[in-house]
């Protein structure tokens, strides 16, 4: 770590990284580094090349933007958290500056898996259906005001809410016709800042996504579904499946989604597939 980006989104969770700018310039001039700051909105202006570190100072979806920058390169990601969410970060177990500067100190680097949904990058997940709609209609006055407590709210509202769609499936060259409430596709599959996964045995770097299927309109049953999460009880039922794979195309028609929290319209097959440990970044 010799050449440091560091990379800010002023308008990520409450605006913290306003609040952080000063903690990060002390650090990196006490390690002696050659650093130069940039907001998301001027990335492109900017010659990544010399850089060897990029930190980012912001939420899942200014990592996601961040992606093309890293994949297929030595450059080490190191994430300061200040997003709503922060799911990345939490996973990693990171959930502060001061750990996250910690984590970059200690210079820890393992390399992650993305997943690309029709040649778009996530490191962190894709919904339809229930989580689309929790992720995509929070608005951002709220997310600004409540923080991730937004998302709670909104959690409950669209539970009260539930809809099933069909959805056409092939998972590892296996057809499945389902109706599904909500669907997900994950490579890191952690929510509600890291207290749950809809995912079984998932890891950042073993070549699979995970795919949760929520099956219920019943809103009794779906909150019964997130104790179970909770308590880490998971198992394939009439309500939800839980399935491991390295490809997935969804063959509906989708309008919306999302993109590790970012609105996505989609249009046409969905086709996903893993990239095995294709950035690095300090953990």
């Amino acid at each position: 770590m010799n050449n440091v980006l560091v990379i800010e989104n002023f308008s990520a969770g409450r605006k913290q990284a306003i609040k952080y700018k000063k903690s990060i310039h002390k650090f990196l001039f006490k390690r002696n580094l050659h650093f130069q700051f940039v907001s998301i909105e001027k990335l492109n202006e900017i010659e990544t090349e010399k850089f060897d570190t990029i930190f980012v100072v912001g939420g899942d979806g200014t990592i996601n933007k961040v992606l093309p920058y890293l994949i297929n390169t030595d450059k080490i990601l190191g994430i300061i958290p200040s997003g709503t969410a922060n799911l990345l970060a939490s996973n990693l177990g990171i959930n502060s500056i001061s750990k996250a500067l910690k984590v970059i100190d200690a210079q820890n680097i393992k390399q992650i898996d993305l997943i690309t949904v029709n040649g778009k990058l996530s490191a962190l997940r894709c919904g339809f259906g229930y989580d689309a709609d929790v992720i995509c209609k929070t608005m951002q006055f709220w997310k600004n005001k409540f923080g991730y407590f937004s998302y709670f709210i909104a959690g409950i509202i669209f539970a009260l809410r539930l809809k099933n769609k069909n959805y056409g499936l092939i998972i590892n060259d296996d057809e499945i016709d389902i109706n599904a409430s909500c669907l997900i596709a994950a490579n890191s599959p952690n929510m509600y800042k890291n207290m749950f996964s809809v995912a079984k045995n998932s890891k950042l770097d073993d070549g699979l996504f995970d795919v949760f299927i929520l099956k219920t309109t019943n809103p009794i049953s779906f909150f019964l579904e997130i104790v179970k999460l909770f308590l880490g009880i998971k198992q394939n039922s009439k309500v939800a499946q839980y399935v491991q794979t390295s490809s997935l195309t969804i063959k509906n028609n989708i309008t919306l989604g999302h993109i590790d929290g970012e609105k996505v319209k989609f249009s046409g097959d969905i086709k996903f597939d893993i990239l095995s440990k294709k950035i690095k970044i300090f953990s």
